[in-house]
Order: C-alpha cells, then structure tokens, then sequence
C-alpha cells in the first residue's frame, strides 16, 4: 500500500514537471483577451492607412500621368495647326469654313484613340500677322482633367529696326534713338543710342570732312575715335548696347512695299484711292479723326517765305506748309487699311483703334513726278499697345515743314521710297521756324537717302528722339513688308 501512494505522487509530480498548465484566475484570462482585442483594432487601423495612402499615391500618380499626358495632346494640337498653316497661310477656320472650336481624335501608335484636343483660333486683326491658337487636350481614361495651352504666332516684318537706311547717316549731338540703327553706308553717330548700331561697311570715306578712312559706324564725340584700321574703343557713352561691323547689309528695295499694288488695294472696293488734286491745287491735307472718320481737303496754297529764307543748295525746298485749303470730304477709314493718294499730301490728327498705311505716290515714276508727304503738327495713336498703327509711305520724301510744331511728334513707321525722312534747311531768316525744340518718332524710319530734322548750324530741332515701336515687327500696318511667310513662335504659356 505504501509503495503503490509512493508511485502514485511520483507520478503526478512528472506530470507536473513535464508542462502541465497550471490553471489561470478568471480575472487574467480577460486582460489578455481585451489586449488581443487593442492589438487587433491598431493593427486594423494601420493597415487601413496603409491601404488608403497606398490609393492616394495611385490616384495621384494616375493623375499626374493623365495630367502630363493632356498637357502633350494639348501640345500636338498646336503642332499640328503650326502644320496646317505651313500649308495654307490664311486658313484660321481648320479647313471647315466654319466656326470653331474644331475637335481632332489624338491616337497612340497603335491607332487607338487615348483622347482629343479642341481648337480655339483667333485670326490675325486688319494689318496684323499675330495668330493666336488654344489648344485643350483631354484624355478619355479622365476625362475631368484637361491642360490648355495659348501660343501666338506672327511672321515678322522688316520693321524690326528703329532706323534703317541704304546710304551714308549722320546722327547729331541732341540724337537720342531707342531701339536698333542700320545703315548700308557708314554712321556717325554723335548722340546716344540705347540699342546696337550697325553698318554693312568696315570702314568709309565720312562726306562731311576729309581724311582717312573711319570706322563703319563711329563718333566724334570727344574723344574722337581713331581712323581705320586702329583698334575700335568701347564707347559706351555713345553706343549704350555696343556698335557692330561691317554686317551684312540689308536689302532696302524689299524694305519697300510695291507702290503699285499698294494703288490697285486703294482703288479696290474696301479700300481708298484719291487721284491727282489738279492744276490749281497742290495736293491734299488729311486730317485723322478717332470716331472712324478722316477728313481730305485740297490745299489751295503753301505759306510764303521771304528771300533771306530762300536756299537753293536743296532740291525741291519750299516751305512744305499748308496755308489754304478748300473744304473739308469726311470718309470712313477703309476697310483694307489701304489710303492711297496720288499727290503731295499734309497729314496730321489722331487715330483710335485703327491699322492704316497712306501712301503718297504718282504713275509713271519718274524723278520730276514723285510725290512725298509733309508731317507739320502732332499724328498720334490714342493706344499703345498695337491697337494703333499707322505707316506713311512717300514715294519720294517724308518732310517736316517750316512753320512745324515746336514740340512735335509723330507715331507710325516713316519710309521713304526714293527719297529721304528729314527736315529742309530753314537759316536765320525764316526765324523764328529755323529753331525747333523736341522731334519724336514713335515707330520707325526707312529713309533712302540721308537722313536729317538738324544741321551743324544748331537750326532745325534741338532735340531728336526715335523710339522704336515693338508692335510693327510682328503686327505691322496693313500692307508692310515682311521677312518671310512662315510664322514664328512668339509666346508660348498655359492656360489655367
């Protein structure tokens, strides 16, 4: 019996030794079952998170990909009417002939449509070449997001000067030009010029003094340069934005619109044509107005000079001012822009919101029968910002009159087809007209021969101010030269 209760105790005591659990109050069980349970909740909570920011991140990045990818088929629909008007220049309404907005199909490479662009084109304004394109890509995985891009293209005009000029010029001290100057002849230049002067000649013979050879372009304000061939100094005293050559010169006959056409625009139905003025009379005075009106009257006579005024070194000198006219025809501004006279003409007035070009000139041409036009008071634009523009174009030349504004200016491009933009030479005795203040040009100037509102003698105007005006590169008057008949690129941005 006692070896059996031995056993017995020995056994249950391996049992024990050997894992058995020993049995857990009620109270411990529960903790441990509410902290799985917190455990399982954070957990829960984490992966939840996980799972959500992991969506996040594929959503935006899916977004990010659609979003690129609209910006890219907004993109090729500007190639592609970059394309289309490389082929027809005058097309703005897609090929339809009617109005936009035009929708083309964007496909992959395998021919699967992935989404589309939408066109907006704006056509270029009377005179302009600016063509503005909208372009809104979309792509069908997403159709709520969309990128729209605006492109302006133009094709630039020769304009692109302050002043150009195929013979010898000379600026004078009081000469201060805002924007580039181009001669195919040599430049003094004794002013100021904010801009690159240049010249298609290396060195030249100066016609206002002799002696050696001088720098194509070069001044005289102390201290003079040196004579060719010395090293050329940097003035920047002078030349604020550097002087350059000898260039290749520019092609001024092109500068110049064909006259000839320019009548047949005037006398086309949308555009204005006025012929010779008569024995009795001595050309026309136009006078701009800003409510969609000009006015042309004939001049019966030019203002009178004394003998002591008279110079006889200049062809064609006279007072150049208007002393009486007939009355006044009022005419709306022509469609086409086209104003085209042929005879002397006097202008004078304001414009407002309008693209014209006048053109004074005479068939057949020959030296004794070209006509010119006389600027004595103030042509001015009511907007600066391309709204205005206005081009005068002489078949001979552009002149300022004796009996001139004081202070004078005039906005528009100036050429001067055969002859020179300039003043004539008015002496001490046509006082007090031979002393003028301030002359500004708010445009540009193509003068053919030399050029000129002062002389050595302090007579003329004290002051001479050019200033170029940006908008006649790329939205130059109607009729303006350009330099080539493709567009260019001249703005690029998004849209938002």
């Amino acid at each position: 019996m006692f070896t059996k209760n031995i056993k017995k105790v020995e056994t249950e005591s391996k049992v024990n030794i050997l894992g058995a659990a020993p049995k857990v109050p009620p109270k411990e069980k529960g903790a441990i079952i509410a902290l799985s349970l917190v455990f399982a909740t954070v957990s829960i909570i984490i992966i939840t998170g996980i799972v959500s920011w992991f969506g996040a991140v594929l959503h935006l990045s899916r977004n990010a990909f659609d979003n690129e990818r609209a910006f890219q088929i907004a993109e090729s629909g500007i190639d592609y009417y970059r394309w289309h008007l490389a082929h027809d220049d005058q097309d703005f309404q897609d090929g339809t002939g009617s109005e936009g907005p035009y929708v083309h199909d964007f496909l992959n490479k395998t021919g699967d449509k992935v989404g589309e662009f939408s066109l907006n084109i704006i056509p270029p304004v009377n005179g302009s070449t600016v063509v503005v394109i909208e372009s809104t890509g979309t792509v069908d995985t997403n159709p709520e997001v969309s990128r729209t891009i605006r492109v302006k293209l133009a094709k630039p005009s020769f304009a692109k000067f302050a002043f150009v000029s195929a013979s010898e010029m000379r600026f004078g001290e009081g000469t201060e030009v805002f924007g580039s100057i181009h001669s195919n002849g040599g430049i003094r230049f004794d002013g100021f010029a904010n801009n690159v002067v240049s010249s298609a000649k290396e060195f030249y013979d100066d016609p206002d003094h002799s002696g050696a050879y001088e720098f194509g372009v070069h001044t005289h304000i102390s201290p003079t340069d040196p004579v060719y061939p010395n090293s050329v100094p940097v003035r920047e005293d002078v030349f604020g934005a550097g002087r350059e050559f000898p260039v290749p010169a520019v092609d001024f006959d092109g500068i110049i619109s064909n006259i000839s056409e320019m009548k047949s625009l005037g006398q086309s139905s949308n555009g204005f044509y006025q012929g010779p003025s008569g024995n009795r009379n001595y050309g026309y005075e136009v006078t701009l107005r800003n409510d969609g009106f000009f006015e042309v009257r004939q001049v019966r006579s030019l203002e009178s000079y004394s003998n002591s005024c008279r110079t006889t070194w200049q062809e064609d000198w006279g007072t150049w001012s208007v002393d009486r006219t007939r009355s006044a025809s009022v005419y709306p501004y022509p469609e086409n822009g086209v104003m085209f006279f042929e005879d002397d003409i006097w202008i004078k007035g304001q414009v407002d919101t309008e693209r014209i070009t006048i053109v004074a000139a005479a068939f057949p041409d020959t030296p004794s029968n070209r006509k010119s036009i006389t600027i004595n008071e103030d042509v001015l634009y009511t907007n600066y910002d391309g709204q205005d523009v206005i081009s005068m174009i002489a078949q001979k030349n552009i002149n300022v009159g004796m009996i001139s504004e004081n202070d004078l200016r005039v906005d528009g491009a100036l050429i001067a087809q055969k002859g020179r933009v300039g003043r004539f030479y008015y002496g001490s005795g046509c006082s007090p007209y031979n002393h003028r203040n301030v002359m500004t040009v708010n445009g540009m100037i193509g003068s053919n021969g030399r050029y000129g509102f002062a002389y050595t003698d302090n007579t003329g105007y004290d002051l001479r101010n050019i200033i170029y005006d940006s908008n006649l590169l790329f939205a130059p008057p109607p009729e303006f030269p350009l330099t080539t008949e493709h567009y260019e690129t001249i703005s690029f941005e998004e849209v938002y």
